[in-house]
């Protein structure tokens, strides 16, 4: 079935849905809104969120730069960062396909266990989904740098206004969102603020209607989580 269920809990009488998905990717640059819209579907759906930031902290706590470079990259060339944003996006980009193996399986492991959950991060590509199979994904995009300048002005009030850094995430969201129309995954915009989840639920609801459901050996399953499993 495509789409969601409804459940009751027995104590609280409150109804949620039920994903037909195992990972739900929430994708997009930073300051975009995606914690704020990851803990909202958390809550929807009654899984919990894991955060890409924490699979890199745990590598970098277990490797060492010569190991994996690019995932150890802004800590052994920190001034890099200053540098020109087509450059930053490149990096990140170089960075999010280092990740990519570890999330994979992160994301295979959910499934083949058959634990959903909400997988939330910047260096997570649109790749890892397949619309329609068991890993869903939603990017969100900002293309207003003056709106994701405000984003991270309210976020971190003492740095000032951060122009190179929303220069960047503009930059590198307009990849991770050609990215994902190419695959099929939906793009939202995150404004309006207040109807974000709803709006990103019901995207990748119609990115699933979009797509014929495989037969029961797993055809058209081809999202490196099943290729893991093969």
């Amino acid at each position: 079935m495509i789409g969601t269920s409804m459940s009751t809990n027995i104590d609280t009488g409150e109804v949620r849905d039920v994903p037909d998905w195992r990972v739900l990717v929430v994708g997009g640059a930073s300051g975009m809104g995606k914690t704020g819209v990851s803990r909202a579907l958390a809550r929807r759906y009654d899984v919990p969120v894991v955060e890409v930031d924490d699979i890199v902290e745990a590598l970098l706590a277990v490797t060492r730069p010569e190991h994996l470079p690019e995932v150890h990259f802004w800590r052994t060339h920190p001034e890099a960062a200053r540098r020109s944003p087509a450059s930053v996006v490149e990096r990140q980009i170089a960075i999010a396909q280092a990740l990519a193996p570890a999330i994979e399986a992160v994301v295979a492991n959910h499934v083949d266990t058959d634990t959903p959950v909400i997988l939330e991060g910047d260096y997570v590509l649109p790749s890892v989904a397949v619309p329609g199979g068991p890993v869903r994904a939603v990017f969100l995009h900002e293309d207003d740098e003056a709106q994701v300048t405000a984003n991270y002005l309210r976020r971190d009030p003492d740095a000032g206004p951060q122009h190179h850094r929303a220069r960047v995430s503009v930059l590198y969201g307009r990849r991770l969102a050609s990215q994902a129309r190419a695959v099929g995954v939906p793009v939202v915009a995150p404004r309006p603020w207040e109807a974000l989840a709803d709006r990103a639920a019901a995207a990748v609801r119609e990115a699933g209607r979009r797509t014929l459901p495989c037969d029961g050996d797993g055809a058209g399953d081809t999202s490196p989580a099943s290729r893991q499993r093969g």
